[in-house]
């Protein structure tokens, strides 16, 4: 780790010690996600975290997936994995392993500690286990099964092996202490009897190791240094230590730190896979999700990504992040990078009256304001032309700036106009609003110095292009779903996704590409989807310019 990119924290500082005393001659760690869903912001910690604290001392990290439960397991989660790691800039280089590469080798220790008295073949049901496990308060009890002799062990482990005994009829349990305190060393559960498919060994396992007998032993296998863990992971650790010694193998040294949750969400792995399979969105990769998928698909940035979450840095205490926070992290990502680009959702036509039939200027607008070596661009303007519905009133309340009747506005680069009148439909609503310009006004300055308040967005009717806009907003409207009255699902907010068919956009997007992330100005950010087709443009937004939900979070603050 040099001097100038040193970063600082107690898992860092850990790891220096271990150096220093010689208790380690290298780092070496490893992300070890479980194949049964996508990775979500949440996750990305815990990835910054191995993969970083490996980088900073010039060491490597390992992506192994811990496929012990076939049941919730699919190949398409261990892609979707892989795909998002890469995205967010991280790589394992060949070391790419699976718990499932170990399982003739957990076999074999699992006969180990059979013969030396340390584990049994237990004949209680799942609910009995958990009837004799005891409480908090109160101790355990012995299983009538737990004195065993070693010999009736192997034999009835090795069956199990052999797939003779049907689901749930038995299971290989360590020998520890019923009465300790610490709940996971009253003799837990090594192996199950699952008669599923594997996604890699296919059939050739009835019987499975649970997470807990097979994670130490992993790390340990691969030379693991430093098992870095999410803080629930604490309570584990002295049986992940007690296997370990009892084995007499490699010994890794578990660091645990604090996980984080945000507001709006839900980061259980479970309730997501909920939403999925309910419909309450329309898969992994919706924007709405917390998912680094959906993120992907909204057109957030995995350099956004990483740097909210070097702003959330590490801890020993969990915390909750307002969602707000993270919003600020992708405006001010995308203000960076996004183009500039005229964009209405809503669209009211405008007739410029005085304005000659047929002819087209083409108005020179920056790419980005903040940034002249991006360039400009031309824009047509003609005589009829689409404005926001909201950028105008017919009766204006107090403050309202933008056109009305008889008041003059600024076409951004292009002209002042002045309202002249209206055209409604049968019902009242206004369909058709004309102006006259000032012809000496192009580009949007008076020569006499005068000015307006309001500026207007546009785009050339006869030019514009036909779009659909997917406005995306926050999957929940309650801060803490998991934490309110009835069903999580209550709070899906019904808004969290409208959909506008015949936006209008400037030509100049006609040839946008998939990923292509725009501001469309005075609107929001915007990303191409990958729904669109070469007739027709897909845009999702990512998040719109000003933080609507603002004064709602504060009523939350202190309730965390």
């Amino acid at each position: 780790m040099t001097a100038e990119n040193e970063r600082s924290d107690f898992i860092r500082d850990m790891v220096k010690e271990h150096l220093a005393s010689g208790r380690f001659d290298r780092v070496q760690t490893r992300f070890p996600p479980e194949p049964n869903g996508y990775l979500h912001i949440g996750h990305v910690k815990a990835i910054a975290m191995d993969f970083g604290v490996a980088e900073d001392f010039g060491g490597i990290c390992s992506l192994r997936f811990d496929d012990t439960n076939p049941a919730k397991e699919e190949e398409e989660y261990v892609e979707a994995i892989k795909e998002d790691i890469k995205w967010l800039g991280y790589d394992w280089g060949d070391r790419l392993f699976f718990a499932s590469d170990y399982f003739d080798q957990l076999y074999e220790f699992a006969l180990q500690l059979i013969k030396a008295g340390k584990a049994y073949v237990d004949d209680l049901s799942a609910e009995e286990i958990r009837e004799y496990r005891g409480t908090l308060t109160e101790p355990g009890k012995n299983s009538p099964y737990r004195e065993r002799s070693v010999e009736e062990n192997l034999d009835l482990f090795k069956r199990m092996r052999a797939g003779e005994f049907q689901q749930g009829e038995k299971v290989l349990r360590a020998k520890i202490d019923m009465a300790h305190p610490n709940m996971n060393m009253r003799d837990p559960v090594m192996y199950r009897i699952l008669h599923k498919e594997h996604h890699r060994t296919g059939d050739k396992w009835p019987i499975y190791p649970m997470y807990d007998w097979a994670h130490g032993q992993s790390d340990s296998l691969e030379g693991v240094t430093h098992s870095l863990c999410s803080i629930e992971y604490k309570n584990h650790r002295p049986l992940y230590d007690w296997f370990l010694d009892q084995l007499g193998i490699f010994h890794p040294q578990q660091i645990e730190f604090a996980r984080f949750n945000m507001t709006y969400t839900v980061m259980s792995k479970r309730r997501l896979v909920q939403i999925v399979k309910e419909g309450y969105v329309r898969g992994w990769d919706d924007p709405r999700m917390i998912t680094l998928a959906g993120m992907r698909r909204a057109g957030i940035s995995p350099e956004a990504i990483r740097a909210f979450i070097d702003h959330v840095g590490v801890g020993l205490s969990p915390s909750t992040i307002q969602y707000s926070k993270f919003d600020h992290f992708v405006r001010d990502d995308l203000n960076r990078r996004a183009s500039r680009v005229n964009g209405v959702i809503n669209p009211l036509k405008v007739v410029l009256d005085n304005y000659p039939e047929g002819k087209v200027e083409l108005m020179e607008f920056p790419n980005h304001p903040d940034d002249p070596s991006r360039g400009t661009r031309e824009v047509p303007f003609s005589r009829e032309l689409y404005i926001e519905r909201d950028d105008f009133r017919e009766d204006p309340p107090k403050k309202f700036w933008r056109l009305a009747p008889g008041r003059e506005v600024r076409l951004r680069y292009g002209y002042l106009v002045t309202c002249t009148g209206v055209i409604k439909d049968e019902g009242g609503e206004v369909v058709e609003v004309h102006c006259d310009v000032d012809p000496e006004t192009r580009g949007g300055n008076a020569p006499d110095g005068r000015r307006v308040k309001g500026t207007l967005h546009w785009v050339s009717a006869d030019q514009a292009l036909d779009v659909e806009v997917r406005l995306y907003d926050r999957l929940f409207n309650h801060p803490f779903p998991l934490e309110a009255e009835g069903e999580f699902t209550d709070y899906i907010n019904p808004d969290s996704l409208v959909i506008v068919d015949g936006a209008k956009v400037e030509p100049s997007l006609k040839e946008a590409a998939v990923g292509d992330r725009f501001q469309f100005e005075r609107v929001g950010y915007f990303v191409v989807d990958p729904d669109s087709t070469p007739e027709r443009l897909v845009f999702n937004r990512t998040i719109a310019l000003r933080d609507s939900w603002a004064k709602i979070e504060k009523q939350y603050e202190g309730k965390q």
